[in-house]
């Protein structure tokens, strides 16, 4: 009961204050969970773009420090004799080649295109005539990737992550041009670089590091990238904090699509180390997983949405036990009143103080006292009333009395009036007629006494009707029982009467109405049905309802097709709304009919018969 809200305003109130709690509860971390939700996610996308042109940063300071070591080859090559250049440069690669170990080879090609000098996996005495670092080299400083053909033709590549080359003019004293230097580099560290962009344990489903060549093929990334072209294709709906004119350039991240179907946050950022190189020749890129970018920000949603129901729940239980603090003075005005309303309590306590609650419980207590005088006036009326009740009663009484002596004297005028003057008038014939003629005294005497017998029977059978009422002196089933047995011994029909023993007592006015609508039913079926066969039933169902059915199995008939100028089954309904009862019959052609009227009844409607 304390939690049904409809019956307790407490409750009520309560469930309100937990609705609105929840409610702006989930709104509110709704709102305040998608702002945070897009604020981190921008703030991710940020901190890709700076670490991808932090690698950038890194990786082009590393490949100008190695160009500027291989081109120290130059002065070294110009400084030494002729006779020792050879074995100098042999010492000096192999120097350099030990403090830079993403060199895989060094070497100096002269005009020829003959390798001179080298240490690595060039071999000395190639033709490089048809690289790119050398025709490249010849005539400027040079850094940028090779193609793949030329890549396999360099040296074992298998395994490595090779970035590109890089080549220098070497000119003599006089600046006359007597060679190209050149270098392969490598660099193996790049796929290490996401270590630090998280702390699990396996940092490549967090992220993956790239290089990739103008063409867009990955020159240095994880196993399985390696040589092939970049397949990522922009996705169209972008990121939160994506829509700027950068974006447009290939400046921010964005998402891209694998052919797996995997979506990447994808980073890029130009690399260009080459002195005079008039475009970035690599491309350094950072991909990280969708799913890997939304953790954060789904985390700190649900945090938000966590906070926020606990802080509804805070907020419900606090609404909650001040609305039982509020209401608890009307809970205590509602039991006074309650208990004065079952005559429990002749006054119930006002609460104090000038509040609703304080105003209300005045008004009832002035409400109770009006209707207790009130009360007190309606007693002393009602003593009267039930005095003037009593002597109309006696008047009822005696004016009946006095209508029934009159339906007595209408009776026997009608009756034994009438006969006592058909009697003196065969007197005074039977007088008349001794005179004249004696001979018809003997037929007129007959005459006489067949009119004095007529007489003696109209009033027998009018005392009968004011003395009897058969159904309400004995019962209506001891009554309908005889009007049963003279309709069975005057037809000869075969016939069933069975009456509950309480419905069988009952014998009010309505009782003789039900008795002569039998009575109608019985004439009915003697004249119309044919029938071998009736039976009569009386019973109580429901404790309260009398059920009289009379049942045959003679022709029948339709009871919506029934000739205007027959007026049985029209008086039966008539009398049937008389009495309040409902008569059903149910009869179709060569079927036989059932008739069945039901009266509702009342502890008091029984005769309390012996």
């Amino acid at each position: 009961m304390i939690f049904d809200p409809r019956r307790s305003l407490a409750a009520g109130v309560m469930w309100l204050i937990i609705g609105l709690a929840f409610t702006f509860s989930v709104a509110a971390a709704v709102w305040v969970g998608r702002i945070a939700r897009e604020h981190v996610i921008e703030q991710h996308i940020r901190r890709l773009s700076l670490e991808t042109d932090l690698l950038a940063s890194e990786l082009d300071q590393a490949v100008a420090s190695r160009l500027a070591a291989v081109r120290t080859a130059e002065n070294f090559f110009r400084s030494a004799a002729a006779s020792r250049r050879p074995a100098g440069l042999a010492d000096f690669f192999a120097e350099l080649q030990s403090a830079y170990p993403s060199l895989d080879w060094i070497a100096i090609a002269d005009l020829m295109g003959q390798v001179s000098s080298s240490h690595g996996s060039l071999p000395q005495g190639s033709t490089v005539t048809s690289s790119e670092w050398y025709s490249t080299g010849s005539s400027r400083v040079w850094v940028g990737s090779i193609k793949a053909a030329e890549n396999s033709k360099a040296g074992p590549a298998t395994g490595r992550s090779d970035l590109g080359d890089m080549a220098a003019p070497v000119r003599d004293g006089t600046g006359t041009l007597v060679g190209v230097i050149g270098a392969h580099l490598s660099w193996r560290r790049t796929p290490d670089h996401p270590l630090r962009l998280t702390d699990e344990s396996d940092p490549r489903s967090a992220a993956q590091a790239f290089i990739l060549d103008r063409s867009g093929r990955i020159l240095v990334g994880p196993e399985g990238f390696r040589g092939k072209g970049w397949e990522g294709k922009p996705v169209e709906k972008q990121t939160p904090g994506q829509a700027s004119p950068a974006l447009e350039a290939g400046r921010l991240p964005r998402f891209e699509r694998l052919p797996n179907g995997e979506d990447v946050l994808v980073s890029r950022e130009p690399l260009n180390a080459g002195e005079g190189s008039a475009k970035a020749d690599w491309l350094v890129q950072l991909t990280e997983p969708k799913q890997r970018v939304y953790q954060r920000a789904d985390a700190l949603a649900r945090q938000i949405l966590w906070v926020s129901l606990c802080l509804g729940t805070l907020t419900a239980l606090l609404g909650i036990l001040g609305a039982r603090q509020m209401t608890a003075r009307l809970q205590r005005l509602a039991s006074s009143v309650a208990s004065a309303g079952q005559n429990q309590a002749g006054r119930f306590e006002v609460p104090e103080g000038v509040d609703e609650v304080a105003r209300l419980g005045g008004a009832f207590a002035k409400i109770l006292d009006d209707l207790q005088q009130e009360r007190s006036e309606l007693e002393r009326r009602v003593a009267v009333r039930t005095q003037e009740v009593q002597r109309l009663a006696e008047e009822a009484r005696y004016s009946a009395i006095v209508r029934e002596r009159l339906k007595i004297a209408r009776d026997l005028h009608d009756t034994l009036a009438h006969s006592m003057m058909a009697i003196l008038s065969e007197i005074r014939l039977l007088r008349r007629l001794q005179v004249h003629d004696p001979a018809a005294v003997p037929a007129e005497l007959a005459h006489a006494e067949e009119v004095a017998h007529d007489g003696l029977n109209e009033v027998r059978a009018a005392i009968g009707q004011m003395r009897l009422h058969a159904a309400r002196e004995t019962g209506l089933g001891p009554a309908l029982s005889a009007a049963f047995q003279r309709f069975i011994d005057r037809t000869g029909i075969s016939g069933d009467f069975s009456a509950d023993p309480d419905a069988a007592r009952f014998g009010d006015e309505r009782a003789e109405t039900l008795l002569r609508m039998s009575q109608e039913i019985f004439r009915n079926i003697e004249r119309h049905s044919r029938a071998r066969r009736v039976t009569v039933r009386m019973r109580m169902t429901d404790g309260e309802h009398l059920q009289l059915e009379v049942e045959d199995n003679g022709i029948g008939f339709d009871p919506l097709s029934i000739p205007k100028e027959h007026y049985g089954i029209l008086g039966l309904r008539e009398q049937a709304e008389l009495i309040g009862a409902k008569l059903l019959i149910d009869s179709k052609p060569n079927q036989g009919t059932r008739l069945s009227i039901s009266l509702r009844l009342s502890p008091e409607a029984f005769s309390q018969l012996p």
